[in-house]
């Protein structure tokens, strides 16, 4: 009988704690306010991001002539994952193309007639 009326207590103590809030939901683990933006639509639709007020551009993946040519280097420089290389300039004799890493670094190349290098 004394297990049950432990469990119980147990049991109310508990869902008592969920009806209290200690602190505001705007603070993260270290204490520092956190400011909160409107959801805003861009211009193709989707929500836009942001943070403290400023958006963030999102570049769509669009594949290029030289795609392929760079994840390979891309691999050879350690970097795999993600949806690939994406072409973030205009189609054209010169290309820039942005992969992002497993571990979040991000690759860059530059293709000039198909002539591929790294960027630094």
């Amino acid at each position: 009988m004394k297990r049950v009326i432990v469990l119980l207590s147990g049991a109310v103590l508990l869902s008592a704690c969920s009806v209290f809030h200690w602190g505001s939901k705007n603070q993260v683990a270290s204490g520092a306010p956190v400011k909160s933006t409107k959801a805003t639509l861009g211009s193709d639709g989707r929500m836009q991001v942001g943070l403290d007020g400023v958006p963030i551009e999102r570049i769509p993946f669009v594949a290029g002539v030289s795609t392929a040519t760079v994840e390979r280097m891309a691999k050879q420089h350690a970097c795999t994952g993600g949806v690939g290389a994406g072409l973030i300039t205009e189609a054209g004799p010169v290309e820039v193309y942005r992969m992002v890493c497993d571990d979040g670094k991000v690759f860059m190349a530059r293709c000039e007639l198909r002539q591929c290098k790294p960027m630094q």
